[in-house]
């Protein structure tokens, strides 16, 4: 069984009423449900997690790595600022999938720069609840690197 986390970063507790215009009007606790109905069906064991502190996320990548087998990450704000995440995802060597609800290409200057974009093996963006969905397929189906013998 792949073994995937999930991690929402900054903000993304508020989806649903936060900037619907932009983010639309699901929740997250409806994109964890659909993901966890998608990793039943996909052999995936999933965890998910959101944070609003850089911190704490960093803590939560380095945790993961004997247990996750795929990261999925929406850095949210910290995409455009965080080297510390970046530098987390670049330190564990777990496959990384970098995911956003709108497509960050499109809108202001700031957001279209990712710090954790060059660390990632790919990202989805500006498909709303589905660029998670698909990041999900992606990393119940991508080739891993070879197990760690300490992975858990």
């Amino acid at each position: 069984m792949r073994k995937v986390l999930v991690i929402h970063g900054p903000n993304l507790n508020l989806l649903g009423e936060r900037e619907p215009n932009v983010y639309g009007s699901v929740t997250l606790a409806e994109i964890d449900k659909a993901l966890q109905e998608l990793a039943g069906k996909s052999d995936v064991e999933l965890r998910t997690v959101q944070s609003n502190h850089e911190g704490e996320i960093v803590e939560t990548i380095q945790n993961s790595r004997h247990w996750a087998d795929v990261i999925i990450i929406n850095p949210a704000a910290y995409t455009h600022t965080s080297v510390a995440i970046r530098d987390a995802l670049s330190a564990i060597s777990v496959p990384t999938i970098e995911v956003h609800l709108s497509n960050i290409h499109a809108r202001e200057g700031f957001r279209q720069a990712s710090h954790v974009s060059p660390v990632a093996v790919g990202v989805i963006a500006g498909f709303g609840k589905n660029s998670y969905l698909l990041a999900l397929q992606a990393a119940a189906t991508i080739s891993l690197p070879d197990k760690k013998e300490n992975k858990k």
